[in-house]
C-alpha cells in the first residue's frame, strides 16, 4: 500500500507514512499488511536528503502545465477539503488558507493534522478540524493534496483547475500507469 504515486520513490521511506500504514492495517485487523508495511522501506539514510527536497517542491510543472499528483491533489482537495478551507486553499471564515499554512508548515506536520485533526482553542476562536484517518479519498492521495497544495503556497500555481502535462511527458503517469 503506498500513498499515491509521486514518482519519488523515498516517499515509501517517510516515517510518518510508515506510522499510518500501520495504523490503517491495525485498523483493518490485517497483521499481514503491517508486517508488509515494514517491509516495503527503503533506505532511510540515503532518503533524507530527498525528503527534504521533496518536501519543499512535490511537484513538476512545465509551461503552466502540472504533474498527474498536481492534478489529482487539485482534484481531491476539491471533493473534501474545500468544503471548509475554501476554494484553490484560500480559506474560509472558520477554516485556516491552507496555501498560506503550507508556506511553513512541514510535511509530517501536514499529515499530523490530517490524520489526527485539530483542535484550536483561544480567546478570538474554537476550531475543530476533524480527523481524515478513515477517509481513503483523503489519505490514499494525500501526497497529491499536499503537492497541489504545496505549488499553491509556493506561488507556482494559480487559482482554479490547472491543465495537465501530456502522459508522455509526465513522470508521476507513468509511475502510476505502470503500477497498473
Amino acid at each position: 500500500m503506498r500513498f499515491g504515486f509521486s514518482a519519488r520513490p523515498h516517499l515509501e521511506t517517510k516515517p510518518c507514512q510508515e506510522t499510518f500504514r500501520r495504523v490503517l492495517a491495525a485498523a483493518a485487523g490485517g497483521t499481514a499488511i503491517a508486517l508488509a508495511a515494514l517491509v516495503m522501506t527503503g533506505n532511510m539514510a540515503t532518503a533524507a536528503n530527498d525528503e527534504k527536497s521533496w518536501e519543499e517542491h512535490p511537484y513538476i510543472i512545465k509551461d503552466g502545465k502540472v504533474d498527474y499528483g498536481v492534478y489529482n491533489g487539485f482534484r481531491r482537495y476539491h471533493s473534501t477539503c474545500h468544503v471548509c478551507h475554501g476554494p484553490d486553499g484560500l480559506g474560509s471564515s472558520y477554516a485556516p488558507a491552507l496555501k498560506d499554512s503550507l508556506k511553513t508548515m512541514s510535511y509530517e506536520d501536514f499529515l499530523e493534522v490530517v490524520v489526527n485533526g485539530r483542535q484550536v482553542v483561544n480567546a478570538a476562536q474554537d476550531s475543530v478540524m476533524p480527523s481524515f484517518a478513515e477517509v481513503p479519498d483523503v489519505m490514499f492521495y494525500i501526497d497529491h493534496i499536499y503537492a497541489y497544495l504545496k505549488a499553491r503556497a509556493n506561488g507556482d500555481l494559480g487559482r482554479g483547475r490547472p491543465k495537465r502535462l501530456p502522459p508522455d511527458e509526465d513522470p508521476v503517469f507513468q509511475e502510476w500507469k505502470a503500477s497498473q
